[in-house]
């Protein structure tokens, strides 16, 4: 189960199909990465040391990037999952509710996300240029920030998310 993230977080349908779309959703993510990258800083496909390195990169590892998920998740639940079940009059399951809903709240921020260099840059640092025994805290950082600036929302240790108002 993932962490919770404020005191009402007990959306546990929501929690479960969020948890199985995981692995799916972030090499989803990381291929838009790829793409953007490629359409933004190599349009010509120009094939040089850098450019091969991270077009040839096999994405085998996912746990640099859990943590984004997680909190992504948590933003989630908190802003839009409400503890009650509504009413599905079409007769479609909740958990089928809540992976379509998930999967297209994720697909559109990440979107949004990899319009941002920074965003992008913080993804290849967390997987193509990771090297093996180093803290990625300064990618994760950047990634707090973007779902601070999106979001309005901060991940406190003690206290959890916390909405916020940005300036």
């Amino acid at each position: 189960m993932l962490r919770k993230f404020f005191p009402l977080d007990k959306n546990y349908l929501l929690e479960k199909a969020q948890l199985e779309l995981k692995d799916q959703l972030l090499f989803q993510l990381f291929d838009l990465v790829i793409q953007t990258y490629e359409q933004q800083q190599n349009p010509l496909g120009l094939a040089d040391d850098f450019s091969l390195k991270i077009k040839n990169y096999k994405l085998l590892n996912l746990e640099p990037l859990e943590d984004f998920y997680y909190k992504l998740a948590g933003v989630y639940r908190f802003k839009w999952g409400a503890n009650q079940l509504e009413f599905l009059w079409d007769g479609t399951d909740h958990q089928e509710k809540y992976k379509s809903d998930w999967t297209l709240f994720f697909e559109t921020q990440i979107r949004v996300f990899c319009r941002q260099e920074l965003f992008i840059q913080a993804v290849l640092d967390l997987t193509v240029f990771l090297p093996e025994n180093r803290p990625a805290d300064l990618a994760e950082n950047r990634m707090n920030n973007f779902m601070l600036q999106h979001f309005e929302v901060k991940f406190h240790k003690s206290r959890g998310l916390v909405a916020m108002k940005v300036a």
